[in-house]
């Protein structure tokens, strides 16, 4: 036996079209399904609906699937009989199987497929009789009142109400502003207080705003580089992009403008950080458009940043410091006036470790001396404040010279006229009492048995004027406190008029680039165990094997590039540009890392001074 379907529709004219095809089978699957011999393209329909079987000799048998329904012959069933020899009717949603009498001696089984909803036109209920077009005005009449009620509230009413809240006491009269119809979002977190001012920003009406609003709040910011020269560091832009370009300056719309980074409207949110692009749109090629600039190019940290140049102290003889940026890579020296021996302090088995475990028990040193008790960080961790000979280094190296019952006089650091002064005082008053040593290798204060020969070859000579002279002479001479630490200019002939070179302590070297000494006090390179304290700052800065205080302790980037890479990168720490820069120049922190820090708790940058400075915390 065999099926022979006619699919039944019509043409948008009422023409009946049918499409005629023949299944060799015994058994119809229908259903929305593409695989059903019987597709009905319905969503009333389910993918398996119904299946229809050929029973016996003159008996089809129609099955509705699990949880589905079919009419047969007009009456709701799961599952019926329909006799070829009279014919039947099966509605599956709203299509309707006619299945045909079954012709004599005719094998083969006739259905008719149609959708029983497809009426003429004629038989259809026509509801147009009851529609609103017949008492409504036209659609033009609509359209041009519509036209004109949108520009009377939405534009008119908006401009006059900008002209008359252009006061601030009218502006705080009226609890609402039609102008607020032009909104075209919430501001955001940091602009949320002018939420009732528009006209703190929008100064003009249909004018983009201009730089110099922002610059009314925001003070403190300064511009990345001079517009000018910025414009021309911009990358050569396409025609369409120039053509755009053109028009927005025609209308006042000029780039480099702080809006155009700084977008307003978008809702209550923070900026979004800066992408690398961002920078290295106009930084990766920079001397191709701006031969002039002392720039080298950048556009991305493992890949393509040049070595770092700190700004080096070269040389500080006269009344102000020569600092200048010195690529690492040219290594360095850093002319600070000071003789400190790095290695020295850090020796395991030197005396420095020695004299550090006899004054544990009073000052808590360890085994040996660390970093940090010498280095003490700012208030905000981020970088160190410039050591003390007080706080730091009198706490093994004293500058007693006398002493009187339990008071122990010492020489006043700093000021060279003060110890000239305070040793000739010593020797007219009839010379000390009990002298202590003056030389580098001496005790601490009180210890009588470690006294050197400072003093005690100056009483050795006749006359208290001439034992003075030679005690300011052993001072400042080699083998003295002051020789041994600082630089010393020797005085005129026939003058003890000592000086000392001032010691240069800078707290901050990339004057360009942030550094947050924080963030690296545990750090763990790929490959290597985790560290902390002073083995964390030998990993970047080897002060161990530095015997001269000349030595520039600082890493270079190919250092930084063994936890740091770009922004796509597979190294620990990726890295944009936003991380170590900041687009605005000033003291602060770069906005990327205060929105990594911070994590929804505000905290204070204490600003330290970019310029060198003499030795002393200020506390």
């Amino acid at each position: 036996m065999a099926f022979l379907l006619r699919t039944i529709s019509h043409s948008a004219d009422g023409r009946e079209i049918v499409r005629t095809s023949r299944i060799d089978d015994d058994l119809l699957k229908a259903g929305r399904d593409p695989d059903c011999d019987i597709r009905l393209n319905d969503l009333a329909v389910a993918l398996h609906h119904a299946t229809l079987e050929i029973v016996g000799e003159n008996r089809i048998g129609v099955s509705a699937e699990m949880g589905m329904i079919v009419e047969i012959d007009g009456s709701t069933e799961r599952d019926g009989r329909i006799d070829l020899s009279t014919g039947g009717t099966v509605k599956i949603g709203p299509f309707l199987l006619r299945i045909l009498a079954r012709e004599m001696g005719s094998e083969d089984v006739a259905i008719d497929i149609q959708r029983a909803d497809a009426e003429a036109d004629d038989d259809r209920f026509d509801t147009r009789r009851f529609a609103l077009q017949t008492v409504m005005p036209g659609k033009r009449a609509m359209a041009w009142t519509l036209v004109a009620a949108v520009l009377a509230l939405f534009l008119a009413w908006p401009i006059w109400s900008f002209y008359q809240n252009r006061s601030e006491a009218a502006r705080y009269a009226r609890s609402y502003h039609a102008d607020r119809l032009w909104l075209s979002g919430s501001l955001s977190q940091g602009h949320a207080s002018l939420g009732d001012n528009c006209q703190a920003c929008h100064v003009e009406p249909f004018v983009s705003v201009r730089d110099a609003s922002c610059k009314s709040c925001h003070t403190a910011i300064h511009d990345h580089a001079d517009l000018r020269r910025m414009q021309r560091a911009n990358p050569n832009l396409s025609g369409f992009r120039r053509l755009q370009q053109s028009v927005a300056g025609f209308f006042g719309r000029d780039p480099g403008r702080c809006v155009e980074c700084h977008t307003e409207h978008e809702g209550p949110s923070r900026i979004p950080p800066t992408p690398q692009r961002f920078c290295a749109d106009c930084h990766t090629d920079i001397r191709a458009r701006l031969p002039d600039t002392r720039i080298a190019g950048a556009s991305d940290f493992e890949t393509g940043h040049p070595e770092f140049q700190p700004a080096v102290l070269i040389q500080w003889s006269g009344e102000r410091p020569l600092v200048r940026r010195v690529a690492l890579n040219r290594r360095p020296l850093e002319m600070s006036n000071l003789k400190f021996p790095h290695a020295l302090h850090l020796d395991r088995t030197g005396g420095a470790a020695q004299m550090g475990r006899r004054l544990a028990p009073r000052l808590g040193f360890g085994q040996q001396l660390e970093c940090a008790d010498c280095h003490v960080p700012t208030p905000d961790g981020t970088r160190f404040q410039p050591p003390d000979m007080e706080d730091d280094c009198g706490m093994c190296h004293s500058l007693a010279f006398d002493q009187l019952g339990g008071t122990i006089r010492t020489l006043r650091h700093g000021s060279p006229e003060q110890v000239i002064g305070d040793i000739r005082s010593l020797y007219r008053a009839g010379g000390p009492q009990r002298p202590i040593g003056l030389r580098t290798d001496r005790g601490r204060p009180g210890d009588v048995m470690q006294v050197r020969a400072a003093l005690q070859l100056a009483r050795a000579q006749a006359g208290t004027g001439e034992r003075a002279e030679r005690t300011i002479r052993a001072v400042f001479s080699a083998g003295g406190a002051c020789f041994d630490c600082h630089q010393v200019q020797p005085p005129a002939p026939g003058t003890l008029n000592y000086r000392i070179r001032p010691v240069a302590f800078p707290t901050r070297y990339m004057l360009h680039g942030w550094f947050d000494h924080r963030a690296h006090r545990i750090v763990q390179r790929p490959g290597q165990p985790r560290v902390e304290g002073s083995a964390a700052c030998l990993s970047c800065h080897r002060a161990d094997a530095s015997s001269r205080a000349s030595d520039l302790l600082l890493p270079d980037v190919a250092s930084c590039r063994a936890c740091h890479g770009g922004e796509r990168t597979r190294l620990p720490v990726p890295s944009t540009c936003a991380m170590c820069h900041d687009y605005h120049m000033d003291e602060g922190t770069p906005a990327e890392l205060l929105r990594q820090r911070v994590r929804g708790r505000r905290w204070e940058t204490t600003v330290i001074p970019v310029e060198p400075q003499a030795a002393g915390r200020g506390r």
